[in-house]
């Protein structure tokens, strides 16, 4: 109330000022005026200080920290992306080295394996060619055996056409024994 009361007796002083003044032409300074104008303009600042800024502001505060906070998740995100790409990296690398000891590990193995292979199919090989060995020399002494058994018929029977005469068994194994005895020195020789 006391500022209407100051504001109406400054109104009343200023109509009486201007009544007072002769009216002149051109350019002049109304003095009334620019004092309710800068009356005007400090109430409607208070009343704008009072119940404008308080909003005003608090919506810049908030703007403000949104900025900041979307600044602060950018970069993060930045740091995130920077550090999942290392932790790719490293991966990838790691995938590889696995990949390579798998392979490693695969080409030792078939190796091992070939080895293995290679030297059972020699040892079988050679089992195989003793045997055959064993056989040939088993039917090489079969074979002199019954060409023995041949020749000393054969000798017999020459013998005892040239002798004219029939032999006994006994004398005829003697025969043959010496004959034979007398023969291996001779192929041994051979």
């Amino acid at each position: 109330m006391a500022l209407l009361s100051v504001a109406g007796a400054a109104a009343h002083v200023a109509v009486r000022l201007t009544a007072a003044q002769p009216a002149t032409g051109g350019l002049t300074i109304n003095l009334f005026w620019i004092v309710v104008s800068a009356l005007n303009f400090v109430v409607f600042f208070a009343l704008f200080r009072a119940f404008g800024s308080a909003p005003l502001t608090k919506m810049l505060n908030d703007r403000r920290e949104r900025i900041e906070q979307g600044l602060q998740d950018a970069e993060q995100a930045r740091n995130d992306r920077e550090a999942s790409a290392s932790e790719r990296q490293t991966a990838l690398v790691e995938a590889r080295r696995e990949a390579r000891d798998i392979l490693d590990r695969a080409q030792k193995v078939a190796q091992e394996t070939r080895d293995a292979d290679i030297a059972s199919t020699k040892a079988e090989l050679e089992k195989l060619r003793e045997r055959a060995a064993a056989e040939i020399e088993a039917e090489k002494q079969r074979a002199l055996l019954d060409l023995r058994g041949e020749v000393a018929n054969l000798a017999l029977a020459a013998a005892g056409q040239v002798v004219g005469e029939t032999m006994s068994d006994a004398r005829q194994r003697r025969l043959v024994e010496e004959f034979l005895a007398k023969a291996a020195p001779s192929e041994s020789a051979k």
